[in-house]
């Protein structure tokens, strides 16, 4: 089992996000509420296509944490309601324009709304879904806020044109690959978190600790996901298993063993993550050559490095259940591999 024996002590509720999901309950509600009121249009096919990927079964993790970094520092207000719809809105978009890009045909298990309604209808409902959420914050009248969140969005679309650029290309460094995640996943996480203590203005060094807090747990999460797509369930990772490697990404368990390989191994990388030659024999050979270099076990480390990062950066906060519930989501990110 994973440890992250963290300096400010583990969470009484290792490996759960039940805490998170009892504390921002309320809240939640009403932000589903939300979320279904801009989701409206009198054109049919936006809310069909944006239902269709709000009802998929996602935790809703962003915007629980910009409610409970709200809560942990005495927010009483709406404001945080509106700016977690915002957030869950960003990240529905990326989703959209994800599928997209990546040609990816299901997630979660359901068809992607680019196979049932095509990449147009998807690419521009996501453009809606944006627009939407940037309306929503503006109402929200914290211009601290906006601009943080704003910041955000062209982080997340540099870091998929950055992504896109560096796309089947064996020559990605670890640098380069762990920017690109600090870019594409770990900005919305930091925003989303920021903005809780910007609504309850509880100063500059609050932000600093959510920010932090929110980046560390982004990169986390996606390094563990990187390991679930080798080595985990399709349940833990929330698509199918070996969906990576069949798409030509390429993560960082796939540069640690391209950068152990041998000639022989660095040309099988490249006919299959360059090449498209990927099929599950394939698959099945690239799984065995990552465990075998300890690809796997590596990326976990890091991935509990920034989860260490995480907890100093949430060990700050006053002892109060939002803490709690916050610290209980670093854990539940990397006990996901068991």
């Amino acid at each position: 089992m994973v440890s992250l024996a963290s300096p400010v002590g583990r969470s009484e509720t290792r490996g759960s996000i039940d805490p998170i999901i009892a504390i921002t309950k309320p809240d939640m509600g009403r932000v589903n509420e939300l979320i279904l009121k801009m989701a409206g249009s009198n054109v049919e096919l936006i809310p069909e296509i944006a239902d269709h990927l709000i009802s998929s079964g996602g935790k809703r993790l962003r915007p629980m944490l910009t409610i409970a970094s709200a809560l942990a520092h005495g927010y009483s207000g709406d404001g945080h309601v509106k700016l977690a719809a915002s957030v869950e809105f960003m990240h529905t978009a990326t989703l959209l324009h994800d599928d997209v890009v990546d040609e990816s045909d299901l997630r979660r298990g359901k068809k992607t709304a680019r196979t049932i309604w095509g990449n147009q209808a998807s690419v521009l409902v996501g453009d809606f879904l944006l627009g939407q959420a940037f309306k929503t914050m503006v109402e929200v009248g914290s211009l601290t806020a906006l601009d943080i969140l704003s910041t955000a969005s062209a982080v997340i679309a540099e870091g998929e044109v950055w992504q896109l650029a560096a796309a089947k290309h064996m020559t990605t460094s670890e640098a380069d690959y762990l920017a690109v995640v600090d870019a594409k996943t770990a900005a919305l996480f930091a925003a989303a978190a920021e903005v809780g203590p910007v609504l309850a203005d509880a100063g500059p060094e609050a932000r600093v600790a959510m920010r932090d807090y929110g980046r560390s747990l982004g990169l986390a999460f996606q390094l563990v996901d990187d390991v679930l797509d080798y080595g985990g369930t399709s349940a833990a990772l929330g698509k199918n298993t070996g969906d990576d490697f069949r798409e030509g990404k390429i993560t960082l368990p796939v540069i640690l063993a391209y950068q152990a390989g041998d000639e022989a191994e660095k040309r099988f990388w490249q006919e299959a993550m360059e090449g498209g030659q990927n099929d599950d024999e394939a698959l099945a050979r690239a799984t065995q050559m990552i465990r075998r270099h300890g690809a796997l076990d590596a990326t976990l480390g890091k991935a509990r490095d920034f989860g260490e990062a995480a907890y100093r950066a949430a060990g700050s906060l006053p002892p109060t259940p939002a803490r709690e519930a916050l610290l209980g989501v670093v854990d539940f990110c990397i006990d996901r591999m068991h």
